[in-house]
């Protein structure tokens, strides 16, 4: 990935899904794969127990996962959202 995983990029990926409508928790919980979406309340819960780097790669799973509408995202966001899915893409063509 070509950014950093630190607290401000995190920052940057909760506010992307607050401006999709979906609320990002962090909770303790058995979660198989780390994390929870519930689809009909737009909420997703994150294993609280989780490190920084732990989040952000599960919050980049899920939006891989949940539809995107691109056009309620600040340009800030929309550039974030980009850079992810390049190197997305980036990664799958090395595997």
């Amino acid at each position: 990935m070509d950014f950093k995983y630190n607290t401000y990029t995190l920052k940057k990926l909760e506010t992307l899904f607050q401006e999709l409508d979906y609320s990002v928790l962090y909770e303790k919980g058995s979660f198989q794969s780390g994390y929870c979406i519930v689809q009909q309340r737009q909420v997703v819960v994150i294993n609280k127990f989780f490190e920084t780097e732990g989040r952000i790669n599960t919050l980049l799973e899920i939006l891989g996962v949940i539809e995107v509408d691109q056009s309620r995202l600040s340009e800030s966001s929309q550039k974030l959202l980009k850079k992810v899915t390049q190197s997305l893409a980036e990664n799958e063509l090395e595997e």
